[in-house]
C-alpha cells in the first residue's frame, strides 16, 4: 500500500486540470474566437516554420494547427478537448497516470496560456503550470502506482511553502494600511471579485473577530509553512489542517475558481501514507518505521528507542505550539477585554523591524529547504539499499540519479522567484542559478507568488456598469453580467470551480482605466454589432432585436447592505464618475483606439478546412453551448464519477 500520497496527488491534479480545461472551453468562443474579444489570429499569424516558432518565440502547439487544417479558434478548442479527455482518462485508469500523460496535460495548458493574453494572466494559471510540471516528476514513468520514495512530492511541498510564505510576506511589505491596521477583512468580503452569499454575513461579523482573523492569516501564511519541513510528524499534520481550514474558509466566502482546490492539492504533500490510510483504508494500517526511529532503536534498543521517540515528538509538538502562541500574542498585542468580552489586537512591531527580520529569515528559509532536501535524498539512498535484486537495485539507482538531479535543478531555479522578497539575497545567488532560471522562464517552470498584496475597495468596491441606448438623450439600459455584482437584488452566485474570465477582468478594469484595458473597448465594440458568441458571456441581451447605437461605461461604488436595511437587496451603490463616454459602432475614436491596439475586427483570411475533425469540433461546440460553465464542469465530473463507480463495482 505504498505510494498512496503520490497517487492521491496525481488523481487530484488530474481533477484540477479537468476543471481548468472545461471552464476555459466553455467560454473560449467569446474570448478567443474569430468574432471574440481577443481573436487568436492577432497573436498567431500563419507560419511556414511552426517548429521554429515553437522553439524560438512561443511554446504553443497552436503553431502546428494549420498542418491539421485548423484555424487558431478551432485549434484552441481541440487542445481544450484533448486536455478534458486526457484528464478524464487519468482519473479513471491508474495505468494512464504516467509521466507522459502529465507532460501532455502540462504542455497543452502551457499552449493555451501562451496565447491566452489578459484573460489567462492569473497567478493560479501559473501555479497550475508549475504544479503540472511537478506532476511529471511525481508520476511513475510508465504509469501504475508511484514508488514509496518520491522526491517530486518534496518539490510540491517546497512550492506550497513558497506560495503561502510569499502570500503572507507581501501583505506586510506592500505597506498596505489595512493589513498593518488588521482591518483588511473590513473590506475584503465585499470587495473580492465574486463573493459568495456567506461573505455578506462575514462582512457583518464582529470587528474583533475580523481583526483576529487577520492575525490568524499571518500565522497560517508566514509561521505555519515552517512546520512543513518539521521532523516531527504531528507538526506537519497540524500544518496540513491549518492550511486546509484556511482554504476552506476562503472557498465558503469567495469564488476563486480552482485556486483554493489546487492549494489543497499541494497540501497533500504534507501527508504520509499512514495519514491517508487512517481515513480511506482499513484500520490497523501502519506505515514503515520512520528513519529517525530506526536510528534511535539501533543505538538504544527497539522498546526504549520507540518510547524516547514518542516522548520527544510530544514534547516538541507542544513546545512549538506554545512558543508560537506566545510570540503571536506578543507581536500582535492580543489581549482579552473581559468587561466587553472581546479580543483586542494590534500590530506591535514597526515596518523597519519587520524588514530587518525578513532579511534575517529569508536565508534561513533556504537553508531549511537545503537540509530538508538533503535528508530527502538520503532517504532515497536507503530506499535503493532495500532492493532485493540486482536489476531492481540498478533501476532504482538510475531513477534516483535522474529524479535527484531534476529536484536539485528545480529547487535551484525556484530560488530566484523565492528571493524576490529580498532583493539583496537574490543578488547574492550564484550566477549560474540566475542563468538557469532565465533560460527556463520560457517554459514557466517556476514563478513568484503573492496573493492579496493590497486590499482594494476601501471606499467601496468599484464596478464598471455598461449601459446601452439608441439615443444619447434617451433611456439607457444596463448590461447584466452572469456573475459579477450589478443588479442590486441579485444574490451573490456560487460559481467555483468555474472561472468566468470576463467577469474577473471587469473587476480588474474597475480598478484602473479603460486606456489600460484595451480589451474592454474591444468587448464594447462586439456588443455594438451584436456578436452572439460575446453575448453568450453575459446575462441576457437588453437589445434582443437590434444592437444599440451607443454604449457607455459608468463607475459605481458598491457596498453590502446593512442588516438593519431589510428588503431583498444585497447591495447599495453610488455613482462615482463616467468610466468612458458613449461609444458607437465604427466611430472614429473607437476604430482609432482598436487599430492602435490591433483589436479592430477583421476578416482573417485563414479558415479551417472542411473535414471530419472540424465537423466533430463544431458538433461538440453546439452540444455544450446551452450549458453554463459551472453546469458543464458539474456534468463532466459527474460522468467521471459514474465511470469510476462502475469500474470499482465491476472489479469486485
Amino acid at each position: 500500500m505504498e505510494g498512496l500520497v503520490a497517487g492521491a496527488f496525481l488523481q487530484c491534479i488530474s481533477g484540477i486540470f479537468l476543471m481548468a480545461f472545461t471552464s476555459l472551453y466553455s467560454q473560449s468562443p467569446g474570448l478567443y474566437g474569430r468574432d471574440g474579444i481577443l481573436p487568436l489570429h492577432r497573436v498567431l499569424p500563419i507560419s511556414e516554420k511552426p517548429l521554429e516558432k515553437f522553439l524560438a518565440e512561443s511554446p504553443t502547439l497552436l503553431w502546428f494547427m494549420p498542418q491539421l487544417g485548423l484555424d487558431p479558434a478551432h485549434g484552441f478548442d481541440l487542445l481544450c478537448v484533448i486536455g478534458i479527455a486526457l484528464a478524464c482518462l487519468t482519473l479513471v485508469w491508474e495505468r494512464l497516470r504516467s509521466s507522459l500523460s502529465y507532460f501532455i496535460l502540462w504542455l497543452v495548458y502551457l499552449s493555451l496560456y501562451q496565447v491566452g493574453q489578459t484573460f489567462l494572466w492569473f497567478q493560479w494559471d501559473i501555479l497550475l503550470l508549475e504544479t503540472g510540471f511537478l506532476a511529471i516528476i511525481v508520476a511513475p514513468l510508465f504509469g501504475g502506482r508511484p514508488s514509496s520514495y518520491n522526491v517530486g512530492l518534496w518539490l510540491v511541498k517546497w512550492l506550497l511553502f513558497r506560495l503561502m510564505f510569499a502570500s503572507g510576506i507581501v501583505k506586510l511589505t506592500s505597506n498596505c494600511p489595512t493589513w498593518w491596521g488588521l482591518t483588511a477583512l473590513d473590506y475584503h468580503f465585499e470587495s473580492q471579485c465574486i463573493p459568495l452569499p456567506l461573505a455578506w454575513y462575514f462582512h457583518h461579523s464582529p470587528e474583533w473577530f475580523r481583526r483576529l482573523s487577520v492575525v490568524g492569516t499571518y500565522v497560517i501564511e508566514i509561521v505555519a509553512p515552517f512546520f512543513f519541513f518539521a521532523p516531527v510528524r504531528s507538526l506537519r499534520l497540524l500544518a496540513f489542517w491549518l492550511q486546509i481550514i484556511f482554504q476552506v474558509s476562503i472557498i465558503f466566502t469567495g469564488n476563486y475558481n480552482f485556486f483554493n482546490l489546487l492549494t489543497c492539492v499541494l497540501c497533500v504533500s504534507l501527508l504520509d501514507d499512514e495519514a491517508l490510510m487512517s481515513v480511506t483504508g482499513p484500520r490497523g494500517y501502519r506505515a514503515s518505521t520512520p528513519f529517525a526511529v530506526r536510528v534511535v532503536s539501533f543505538l538504544v534498543g527497539s522498546k526504549l528507542g520507540s518510547f524516547l521517540h514518542k516522548l520527544a515528538r510530544r514534547v516538541a509538538f507542544f513546545s512549538v505550539c506554545a512558543v508560537t502562541l506566545y510570540w503571536t500574542s506578543i507581536y500582535f498585542n492580543i489581549q482579552l477585554n473581559t468587561p466587553s468580552s472581546v479580543v483586542e489586537t494590534s500590530v506591535a512591531f514597526s515596518q523597519k523591524e519587520f524588514g530587518d527580520a525578513l532579511q534575517y529569515v529569508m536565508p534561513i528559509t533556504i537553508w531549511i529547504a537545503v537540509i530538508s532536501l538533503a535528508f530527502e535524498l538520503l532517504q532515497g539512498l536507503t530506499h535503493i539499499t532495500q532492493q532485493r535484486t540486482l536489476f531492481s537495485t540498478l533501476s532504482s539507482l538510475v531513477q534516483f540519479i535522474t529524479m535527484s538531479s531534476m529536484a536539485v535543478y528545480m529547487f535551484s531555479i525556484s530560488l530566484v522567484p523565492h528571493t524576490v522578497l529580498d532583493q539583496g539575497l537574490q543578488s547574492r545567488l550564484w550566477p549560474v542559478v540566475r542563468q538557469w532560471n532565465q533560460q527556463s522562464s520560457y517554459w514557466h517552470l517556476t514563478s513568484s507568488y503573492g496573493l492579496f498584496r493590497s486590499m482594494t475597495g476601501v471606499g467601496g468596491r468599484p464596478e464598471v456598469i455598461l449601459e446601452g441606448s439608441n439615443d444619447l438623450n434617451g433611456d439607457w439600459k444596463e448590461y447584466d453580467f452572469l456573475y459579477k455584482p450589478g443588479n442590486l437584488s441579485s444574490q451573490p452566485p456560487v460559481v467555483a470551480p468555474h472561472q468566468p474570465r470576463l467577469d474577473w477582468q471587469m473587476w480588474f478594469a474597475a480598478l484602473g482605466s479603460y486606456q489600460h484595458n484595451p480589451w474592454l473597448i474591444s468587448f464594447v465594440d462586439r456588443l455594438l454589432v451584436g456578436e452572439e458568441v460575446v453575448l453568450d458571456l453575459i446575462d441576457g441581451n437588453p437589445f434582443p432585436s437590434k444592437p444599440p447605437k451607443y454604449i457607455r461605461g459608468k463607475l459605481y461604488h458598491y457596498h453590502f447592505t446593512k442588516p438593519s436595511a431589510g428588503g431583498k437587496d444585497w447591495w447599495v451603490r453610488e455613482e462615482a464618475k463616467e468610466y468612458f463616454p458613449p461609444l458607437s459602432a465604427n466611430g472614429k475614436s473607437v476604430n482609432a483606439f482598436l487599430d492602435h491596439h490591433n483589436l479592430r475586427k477583421r476578416d482573417f483570411p485563414h479558415r479551417s478546412e472542411p473535414g471530419l475533425l472540424v465537423d466533430v469540433l463544431n458538433m461538440l461546440r453546439q452540444q455544450v453551448r446551452p450549458f453554463s460553465g459551472p453546469a458543464l464542469i458539474a456534468a463532466v465530473n459527474f460522468a467521471v464519477a459514474v465511470v469510476r463507480a462502475t469500474k470499482s463495482f465491476l472489479s469486485r
